[in-house]
């Protein structure tokens, strides 16, 4: 039991530190090529917080450990919105100027939804995931697109916090070299965590599901904590609101659809009955939290962090 723990937290720290390293080396590898860093940090950091949940639940899926994998999924993106929107709330107060975050709200509501009915005959299948796959993609084309429209005072917060985060600079065979060893990590973390969740789960009396739900997920969800509370702290809002968003729809779209692709993911009952809906409950709630007065008050912060508890009470009832 010891080992299985210690071997948790070293599967924590692998997908940290990979996802950490795959995204300076990504973002630096792009940088290189004047892609715009609003672009930049809408996709590949936003997405890049998301590879531990990427090969957490891919990884899961292969073994057909499907509660886990789709638990991590769904309870990382309540743990996004609940746990980290609420946590960066108190720290200071996210007042939102980007227009594309404004939009990228109901398009968590709505791919969260139609995943819910994708689901609703306990599976998702092959065909499903090759349409949520489909979705990033015209996705990435839709932030591309209305990114060149954004002010630039929002292009100039992306690029400041870019260079803070030691993403500057043009050493592409350093950045490919970045993005391996990263990569590696990641695979090397999601092995030893899905192993030594799965023992922990079985030997404490608690469901795959929970543990992906809770445990896994808040652990897999670490990089985008950490990306949203240092973007909070420079009173980045914009950063720390559109990282949780373009990490949610990576997460459904991306490594669901993969997940999916790879091998069909039965869906629990309980996930349909509960999970998802509260999944869809969070998301939607921020919607008129944001929209009222453009600003995520500390007020706010909390509601959402008192949910958030209060869900993972009921779950270890």
């Amino acid at each position: 039991m010891v080992l299985n723990i210690l071997l948790f937290f070293v599967g924590l720290a692998g997908l940290y530190f990979g996802a950490e390293w795959l995204v300076k080396g990504a973002t630096r590898f792009a940088r290189s090529f004047n892609i715009r860093p609003v672009v930049i940090g809408l996709t590949i950091v936003a997405f890049g917080t998301s590879t531990p949940e990427l090969v957490t639940s891919v990884l899961a899926g292969i073994k057909h450990l499907n509660d886990l994998a789709i638990g991590n999924i769904v309870g990382s993106n309540i743990a996004n919105i609940g746990l980290i929107l609420g946590l960066t709330a108190l720290i200071q107060p996210l007042k939102v100027d980007m227009k594309l975050i404004i939009r990228e709200m109901p398009i968590v509501v709505g791919i969260s939804l139609l995943l819910y009915f994708m689901g609703w005959n306990g599976v998702l299948s092959r065909h499903e995931g090759m349409i949520l796959l489909g979705g990033i993609i015209a996705y990435i084309l839709y932030v591309y697109r209305m990114a060149i429209k954004e002010s630039k005072s929002v292009e100039q917060e992306y690029l400041e916090f870019e260079d803070h985060l030691g993403t500057a600079g043009n050493r592409k065979l350093k950045d490919i070299f970045f993005i391996l060893i990263g990569l590696g990590a990641l695979v090397g973390g999601a092995h030893f965590l899905v192993n030594s969740a799965i023992y922990i789960a079985r030997v404490i009396g608690i469901s795959e599901l929970v543990i992906g739900l809770t445990v896994v997920a808040v652990g897999t969800s670490l990089p985008e904590l950490a990306t949203s509370m240092i973007a909070a702290i420079r009173k980045e809002s914009d950063i720390s609101v559109g990282n949780v968003l373009g990490s949610n729809i990576f997460n459904i779209l991306a490594i669901l659809g993969l997940a999916a692709i790879i091998q069909p993911l039965q869906i629990n009952t309980t996930s349909l009955r509960v999970d998802m809906p509260v999944m869809i409950l969070f998301a939607m709630c921020l919607i008129p939290m944001i929209t009222w007065k453009f600003v995520l008050s500390r007020f706010q912060g909390v509601l959402l962090l008192i949910g958030y508890v209060a869900y993972v009470l009921w779950l270890f009832k």
